[in-house]
């Protein structure tokens, strides 16, 4: 629906203003009277610039949501209606992009639809996980309970999407730094150089005219090094989006020295969350894994959750396919085992959630010490390397003088 704008004298001649909904300017003055407002100037709310442009209406991030649960939950335990919390939320959210998402839903249930089916529309904001999660409450009447569960959940998750941010920052930062050391030693520092050499007539020696070469190439021909870079980037997203090279990448990530260990647990952190939350909130174990395998974000550890799946669904236990699979340790299998035994297996997969984001927050800490050294060579052998190039004809030259 519309929001309109109004300006309105009370009973005691003070104005007041406004926004409101409604579905015309008639509508807006009718509440407004029947709340003893006089003199009532309604006018439409013009529209954001937001709204016209796409890419300048924003996106809804995961803290938005996370909040919007928390809220949402809380309200629904309080006893307040649906559709009055869906509206709170709406006119209290900051992220203007998703405020309208929320009253889009909100027009939905009011029209019939009920909530599960109206987040569907939504799936960037919304996913499978959300939604079958949201189903489940609704179903049971424990909507509130489920909200609390998932706002939890996706705090947790959170968390562990940025621990892995901050594992990936530095090594990532010294080679950009790498690369902008190298292109200005190339392009401003080795000319320098090379004109003084050109002046003295030596011969070089076979560094020095090495990284001369190198500096002259990069200054003709700089844009075809930028071209190539951009070409490699796009022909490696090309490629990953296909089934083999997506399994070739994702396979060789969990197999990588230092940072495989780390991404193999925050696969397991992130399964064992995932699980235990939709268990424990009534979702069948068959569609649970179904939507666990496709949010992985790792090709290798769904293919090992959906045959986990197809087993289970022939009649397996769920610990058997997952040590078949290779990708899961076999203390988690076991604790598994020992969870499916005992009809406890929500609360084994919690715990095992917890062991695995401690032991992310080890492995990381562990990497970065151990890339710091390595990085800190690899840049400083690069400029090192170059810079002692370009002294070597110096030196040469003080060792004839002497």
């Amino acid at each position: 629906m519309p929001v309109f704008l109004w300006e309105g004298t009370t009973k005691k001649d003070e104005v007041k203003k406004g926004e409101m909904e409604a579905a015309d300017e008639s509508a807006v003055r009718t509440l407004l009277r029947r709340q003893g407002f006089k003199s009532i100037d309604v006018r439409k709310k013009p529209k954001d610039l937001a709204e016209y442009i796409p890419l300048l209406a924003g996106r809804v991030k995961e803290k938005d949501v996370v909040v919007f649960c928390r809220i949402f939950s809380t309200m629904i335990n309080a006893g307040l209606p649906l559709i009055q919390c869906l509206d709170l939320l709406a006119q209290q959210e900051q992220n203007k992009a998703f405020a309208k998402i929320i009253r889009s839903v909100k027009e939905d249930i009011e029209g019939g639809t009920s909530l599960t089916d109206a987040l569907k529309k939504y799936p960037k904001v919304f996913d499978g996980l959300f939604v079958n999660l949201i189903a489940a409450g609704e179903a049971g009447g424990i909507l509130d309970v489920v909200l609390g569960r998932l706002s939890n959940y996706l705090e947790k998750a959170m968390k562990l999407k940025a621990k892995v941010k901050s594992a990936m920052t530095y090594p990532l930062a010294v080679l950009v730094i790498s690369f902008g050391v190298v292109a200005l030693l190339l392009l401003k520092v080795i000319p320098v150089f090379q004109k003084m050499f050109e002046g003295a007539g030596s011969e070089l020696p076979g560094p020095t005219a090495m990284v001369i070469a190198a500096s002259e190439f990069a200054q003709s021909y700089w844009w075809v090094i930028l071209a190539v870079i951009i070409v490699l980037v796009i022909a490696f997203r090309q490629f990953y989006k296909t089934e083999k090279g997506r399994w070739m990448v994702d396979s060789a990530t969990l197999r990588m020295p230092i940072f495989g260990p780390v991404f193999r647990k925050v696969a397991v952190a992130k399964f064992s969350r995932t699980m235990a939350t939709m268990m424990s909130s009534g979702v069948p174990i068959l569609e649970g894994l179904n939507i666990v395998s496709k949010t992985s974000g790792n090709v290798v550890v769904e293919d090992a959750l959906m045959k986990t799946r197809q087993s289970i669904s022939e009649g397996q236990s769920i610990a058997d396919p997952l040590s078949a699979s290779g990708v899961f340790p076999p203390m988690v299998v076991q604790m598994i085992a020992v969870g499916e035994a005992t009809g406890a297996l929500d609360s084994m997969l919690n715990k095992i959630a917890d062991f695995y984001d401690d032991e992310v927050d080890a492995a990381v800490e562990a990497m970065t010490s151990l890339l710091e050294p390595v990085m800190m060579v690899f840049l400083g052998g690069i400029v090192g390397g170059m810079i002692v190039a370009m002294y070597l004809p110096i030196f040469k030259l003080a060792s004839v003088v002497g």
